[in-house]
């Protein structure tokens, strides 16, 4: 039987965004989507959805369409989640993330939406000593994070003059089938396995051993699906992802990239990653607590970041080496700017 309440997913055709597509369409949900394809694809988009291609920085275009289907409940996963890059391209991550939002909640509130559930970033914690809990307060490093921090202050806020539910989810370092692999500003895991596949060592900034927790998209999109409609989530802020105990370096988790690409042979010294200066603002270590999330929202880190990775690796496989699409322009070019992206090197 199909389920009659109306929901929205924003960032359909993206990574996160059309796995949870495909979970609430499974529950049998009628899900609409949104998706500028700007780093999505349509081929991500199961074809029940009920999609349509808009950008949300088209303010007009977007109240059209929030009169129009009139969300019940809307998942917000449409963003420029580009946090290293957001000090060099400020006004994109601004207008990508934080005035997008706008444009849709301001509508969606307007036309009875009754809950949204936000995804934010981890960022939003800065470079505080981790483990990082809900809690805590929000000291932003990066302009990504000031953009994510300001969606949630301002979904606290209309949410407390207009009586609408919220819910916001601050996923952590998401990986697995159906990632871009072309984008070369974000996603270590994806840009890793990509360049091995185009027979080319990659890069890694620093000495390699910042820490960091993986969570495989299975283990993510399960939470997401019941943030919409738990009422024990009403107005709740969760950390998903594995906590301090599976923590790893970039240098750990190169070891297990190479493990499962190689299946265990030896590397050619070729494809030996070479080293790079620290980015501008990089955090040192960054992971959550988790415990909230699996009290409310059946968090499990089920899946290890080796066969995270393996199942990942055959997805790639199968999908070939994909050609990194850059900007046209940075925004505010300055000698920081990492030579990977300077250069194209990715």
């Amino acid at each position: 039987m199909i389920k009659k309440k109306k929901i929205l997913v924003t960032g359909a055709a993206g990574f996160i965004g059309s796995h949870l597509v495909d979970r609430l369409l499974e529950r049998g949900y009628v899900v609409y989507g949104l998706d500028d394809l700007s780093g999505g694809y349509l081929k991500n988009i199961d074809k029940k959805c009920r999609f349509s291609k808009i950008d949300l920085r088209q303010r007009k275009k977007v109240e059209d369409y929030i009169k129009k289907t009139k969300p019940e409940i809307i998942f917000h996963l449409a963003a420029d989640a580009t946090e290293g890059r957001s000090q060099f391209t400020p006004l994109n991550c601004t207008e990508r993330n934080y005035l997008a939002y706008m444009n849709l909640i301001v509508p969606a509130i307007r036309y009875g939406m009754k809950r949204m559930v936000l995804a934010s970033s981890m960022s939003v914690y800065g470079a505080q000593q981790p483990p990082f809990y809900e809690e805590q307060e929000a000291k932003p490093e990066d302009i990504y994070a000031i953009s994510k921090a300001s969606m949630e202050g301002a979904t606290k806020i209309l949410s407390s003059v207009h009586g609408f539910e919220y819910v916001i989810i601050r996923p952590h370092n998401v990986y697995g089938p159906k990632q871009n692999m072309a984008d070369p500003y974000r996603n270590v895991v994806a840009i890793f396995i990509n360049r091995l596949l185009a027979g080319k060592p990659f890069y890694i900034y620093g000495d390699g051993e910042q820490k960091r927790c993986f969570t495989f998209i299975d283990d993510c999109v399960n939470p997401f699906a019941e943030a919409g409609f738990l009422p024990a989530a009403k107005n709740q802020i969760f950390n998903v992802g594995p906590g301090g105990d599976q923590a790893v370096s970039i240098n750990e988790l190169k070891t297990v990239i190479f493990k499962e690409f190689f299946k265990g042979q030896p590397v050619p010294e070729k494809l030996q990653p070479i080293y790079l200066p620290d980015r501008p603002l990089e955090v040192r270590e960054a992971f959550s607590t988790h415990e909230k999330a699996e009290k409310i929202l059946g968090y499990k880190a089920k899946t290890s970041l080796s066969d995270g990775i393996a199942k990942m690796i055959a997805w790639a496989r199968k999908n070939g080496y994909q050609k990194p699409i850059y900007l046209d322009k940075i925004e505010l070019p300055a000698l920081n700017l990492p030579q990977t992206w300077k250069k194209k090197l990715i």
